[in-house]
């Protein structure tokens, strides 16, 4: 069987938190360790997860006195697509590793079928995030009965 991943969810957290805490800084700038706190999580996994955030070009970070990170666009328009995007490097749903036995009329005939179907179910997803930004999960997480 394959992972569960949760790199989307810490992302999204990531991003959320940060449009949450970053306009309230004259800097902009939050640390790693600081989010790490909220997300209740170790710093390494935030930096790498920035890292990747960095790439896709929604998160920049500062060196030197005041070092940190900051988001580089409006959180009304990071799409929880972007997200997905980002740290998502794999598809969804994969197949199999090792190639089915080819005498097999199932075998030979499930890879492109399953293909087909995983590719429209992701893209199904993708149009879905989509339409959530960044600004719509922090209004509903502030707004949320806890």
């Amino acid at each position: 069987m394959g992972t569960n991943s949760s790199r989307m969810t810490v992302a999204t957290h990531t991003l959320t938190w940060m449009a949450h805490v970053c306009p309230r800084r004259p800097d902009g700038i939050v640390t790693s360790d600081q989010i790490a706190d909220s997300v209740n999580t170790n710093p390494v996994v935030i930096r790498r997860t920035l890292g990747h955030l960095r790439d896709a070009g929604l998160v920049e970070s500062r060196r030197g006195v005041g070092a940190g990170w900051r988001l580089t666009r409006d959180p009304q328009t990071i799409t929880l697509k972007d997200v997905y995007l980002a740290v998502e490097p794999e598809p969804l749903l994969a197949l199999h590793a090792a190639t089915p036995n080819q005498k097999c009329p199932i075998g030979t005939g499930i890879p492109p079928v399953l293909r087909d179907t995983y590719d429209r179910a992701e893209e199904s997803m993708k149009r879905e995030l989509a339409t959530v930004t960044i600004a719509d999960v922090l209004r509903d997480t502030l707004t949320s009965p806890s």
